[in-house]
């Protein structure tokens, strides 16, 4: 077994730890806490429900900032001071144990660290909204829809991340026709945007009494939280409102009143729908804000293509595919941008993901550096 090089290891830790540290920049977040402290204490803070909300929000992710990154330089220097303590004990086998499994473990949320440096667009520090929509594949595409929310829930929750589901379409037989969730949480839009695109299925299908192989999509959509601030004004020219009765599973009624809510944006045809609160205030409110957030995001994109128009045709597409999970005749998921792939897919399904979007972010930020 080769003997690891602990002080090179360390070097490597401290150097990548000051350039995570010079991006976050620890000085300007002491002046941004101490400014945002002083509101928080504001007497008058909660007459203003949004603006505290707004304030809270940002301090807590500001502490948080600063927290992770002090917390991590104490790490590395605990480490250093148990190899120093096996040093002094002879090479002592269960310390040096213990101390290279500590260097496995700052390694990986040092990398997860550094991911998040790489979340700089404009609004990759929101919370995220997410939609995703049964496509090809009849029922299995359906079920496939159903998966994918339980795996981004299930992800989220292995974060302690809140989530709301806002809107579920159930199929007739089996699965999900779509379903919208709210990820409440500082770069939710910044860390789930790479997994926009069309997701494939390759199984035996449950569904086929011959047992057929199927192959089967989704896709997932991925818009960030609007904010106040965002201006996006909807004239309630361009909106056209439908009310109807919330149901579940097969059709079945849950609801005995008109409060589920589909708002369409005649301009650009982009159709909401809400059913999961209780009241039609309640759903119109969620419906307006999903709106305001995918035109928040259109106009990005515009703003995007324009860019591109003038720096000439630059490779840099998704593609239609950008994750295959595949379950027969072997098992496999792989991302066919970053070429990223695993063989355990229950992980994945129950939510392990980290990895792939770790990927995708990396990757990325280098298809934007080829493209500047």
């Amino acid at each position: 077994m080769a003997t690891i090089d602990f002080a090179s290891e360390i070097t490597q830790l401290r150097s990548t730890l000051d350039t995570i540290s010079a991006v976050s920049d620890p000085t300007a977040l002491r002046a941004k806490i101490a400014e945002l402290s002083e509101q928080a204490a504001a007497p008058d803070l909660w007459d203003d429900q949004d603006k505290a909300q707004s304030v809270t929000t940002a301090l807590s992710q500001a502490q948080g900032e600063l927290e992770r990154v002090k917390s991590m330089a104490g790490r590395i220097d605990d480490l250093e001071a148990l190899v120093e303590l096996a040093t002094e004990e002879g090479d002592d086998a269960d310390t040096l144990a213990e101390a290279e499994s500590e260097l496995v473990t700052i390694k990986k949320d040092l990398d997860a660290l550094e991911v998040r440096t790489l979340l700089s667009g404009e609004y990759d520090s929101r919370e995220a909204v997410v939609t995703i929509r049964a496509g090809a594949g009849g029922v299995d595409a359906a079920d496939f829809a159903e998966m994918l929310l339980r795996m981004y829930l299930r992800w989220a929750e292995r974060h302690g991340y809140p989530t709301s589901v806002l809107d579920t379409s159930y199929a007739e037989e089996a699965g999900l026709k779509s379903a919208t969730f709210e990820v409440k949480a500082p770069y939710a839009f910044g860390t789930l945007s790479v997994e926009a695109g069309t997701h494939r299925l390759v199984r035996i299908s449950p569904f086929d009494n011959q047992g057929r192989r199927q192959t089967s999509f989704a896709a997932v959509e991925v818009v960030p939280l609007i904010e106040q601030t965002d201006s996006i004004e909807i004239p309630e020219s361009e909106i056209k409102v439908d009310v109807f009765r919330s149901s579940g599973p097969g059709g079945q009624s849950v609801n005995t009143t008109d409060s589920a809510v589909r708002m369409t944006h005649i301009p650009t045809g982009i159709v909401v729908s809400m059913q999961n609160e209780k009241s039609q205030i309640q759903n119109r409110a969620a419906a307006l804000r999903v709106l305001q957030s995918r035109l928040l995001l259109e106009r990005q994109a515009e703003e995007r293509a324009k860019k591109k128009e003038l720096a000439g045709d630059i490779k840099a597409s998704w593609g239609d595919q950008m994750r295959s999970y595949v379950l027969q005749p072997y098992q496999m998921v792989k991302d066919l941008r970053t070429e990223y792939e695993v063989g355990n897919t229950g992980a994945v399904f129950d939510g392990d993901i980290d990895d792939f979007i770790e990927a995708g972010i990396r990757w990325r930020r280098s298809q934007e550096r080829n493209a500047n």
